[in-house]
């Protein structure tokens, strides 16, 4: 492993070189090209996804572990296997934007100049091994949102959502600038590693221990953790659709991936103070977040509270971290990354098939979906499968990440595990409640217009086939995960 900061590995790069290449392709080629010949800049930001994609594969072929900048940034199995998802999400946003971008005409050399710069931030956060790159990381995965949220700019609830989702980053990255500040007084070091085997002394200082909670409350707001989500629902709303498909998938996956090297890794020490408060936190993020949706009549805000309500669930194996407990520790790491694989396959095929919609039915209410197994049944039945899903019910994918989760939770048989995986039932109940409401508005409710029509095109035709396969698949044959327990390498770097 490297130790000299100005040294560079490039080959450890490649992947983030590759997809900034095609982002500056984008910003240059859109310029000079006819204004209906824009949507070339679609296939370009694809190309460069499916290139950086290449290489993450074959640096995990090499098998080599890389580090650059003096260790402050890492290639190991967890940085790969987080890279290679964030490109393979990313190019199914990009099939999901192709029809919207093009029945809007509007801003599509910005937006996906913006939604590539962000995916370059994406690629840094699982191998940022200092709370420095952590920050630069996080900052470049969030600014590109907060213009995105807010690119339907004659639309008020954008405006509105956009200007939200701005002052509440704002403030969490204040928020998480100065626990880290503090922690840096007391450690004098920013590398994750050095930080965790520091704060095994000062595991009685109120300061540290309030400043590591800052630290945590940053990343609270970016994953939309109640009492930090108040942005979520406006700002979703507000957004266009592929945005908030962004934002509900691979934004709070960022957020997620960065919450976990901190906690893994600098903060492990000291698990017994933040895992009972992150387990709280988990608790009233499902329950809230499920209660709210349960109210709406819009499918875009049931899906942000739905959203609000899955980042509990993936919050749930946090509270059960023991200091110096690997096996429990790896259980709970390895709950948290099947959750946001297989909540990103449910969510991104939910929004493409409301993106589908979008034109036809543009206030997205529930209603608007009346009878669309009768009009559409290949869409309903899509959109369904991926509710299903979302509930849990087998044999779709969702049941193996609960089933993951509750076995994780019940392992260390203490009292919070207990409360934990009764939590996780009764809101797994709850939330059948309204996905299977929308299932039935579909195939029993009499539609609106009985020669209703959707041709989703070939883009978005493969992103909601390729996805539905996946749910159904992956349901089956769940040992798909059965190597992730091998991916947790932060538990071993930590403990």
């Amino acid at each position: 492993m490297l130790s000299d900061p100005t040294t560079i590995d490039w080959v450890s790069l490649a992947p983030e070189l590759i997809l900034l290449a095609a982002t500056f392709g984008v910003l240059l080629v859109e310029p000079f090209v006819p204004r209906d010949r824009v949507w070339i800049v679609n296939p370009i930001a694809l190309v460069g996804v499916l290139g950086s994609l290449a290489a993450v594969v074959a640096l995990a072929v090499d098998g080599t572990e890389r580090a650059s900048f003096g260790n402050m940034f890492v290639v190991d199995n967890y940085a790969l296997l987080f890279k290679g998802f964030f490109l393979a999400s990313g190019a199914l946003i990009l099939l999901i934007s192709w029809r919207y971008f093009q029945e809007v005409r509007t801003y599509q050399g910005e937006y996906y100049f913006l939604l590539m710069g962000s995916f370059v931030g994406m690629l840094l956060m699982p191998s940022a091994r200092d709370l420095v790159m952590v920050f630069i990381a996080l900052e470049i995965v969030s600014v590109p949102g907060f213009v995105m949220a807010g690119l339907r700019k004659f639309d008020l609830r954008s405006n509105e959502g956009a200007l939200k989702f701005f002052l509440i980053g704002v403030l969490s990255i204040a928020v998480l600038l100065f626990g880290t500040s503090v922690l840096y007084g007391f450690t004098g070091t920013t590398d994750l590693v050095a930080m965790g085997a520091a704060l095994e002394g000062f595991a009685t200082e109120p300061l540290v221990l309030g400043s590591m909670l800052f630290v945590i409350v940053g990343f609270g707001f970016k994953i939309s953790a109640v009492p930090f989500h108040f942005w979520a629902p406006d700002t979703y709303e507000g957004a266009p659709i592929p945005v908030t498909a962004f934002l509900s998938v691979l934004s709070k996956a960022a957020g997620m991936a960065g919450l976990l090297q901190v906690c893994f890794i600098a903060f492990e020490p000291l698990a017994d103070v933040w895992a009972p408060v992150l387990g709280i936190i988990a608790i009233v993020t499902m329950t809230l977040g499920n209660l709210t949706a349960l109210q709406q009549s819009s499918v875009v805000r049931l899906l942000a509270y739905s959203s609000v309500s899955t980042g509990g669930f993936i919050l749930v194996p946090f509270g059960i971290v023991q200091t110096g407990a690997a096996e429990i520790n790896s259980q709970a790491f390895q709950a948290v990354m099947v959750y946001l694989l297989v909540y990103s396959v449910m969510n991104l095929g939910a929004f493409a098939v409301i993106t589908a919609m979008a034109r036809h039915r543009p206030k997205k209410q529930i209603s608007d979906f009346a009878g669309l197994g009768h009009t559409q049944p290949a869409l309903a039945v899509a959109l369904t499968m991926f509710l299903v899903a979302l509930t849990g019910i087998p044999p779709l994918v969702g049941w193996y990440a609960k089933f993951v989760t509750l076995a994780a939770v019940v392992q260390p048989a203490n009292a919070l595990g207990i409360v934990l995986a009764v939590a996780i039932v009764i809101n797994s109940v709850v939330g059948a409640f309204y996905y299977l409401r929308l299932a039935r508005t579909m195939w029993m409710d009499d539609p609106v217009d009985a020669d209703f029509t959707v041709r989703p095109g070939i883009p978005l035709g493969v992103a909601i086939g390729g996805l539905a396969v996946a749910a159904l698949v992956l349901g089956v044959l769940p040992q798909a995960f059965a190597g992730f327990a091998e991916m947790s390498t932060l538990v071993a770097a930590g403990g």
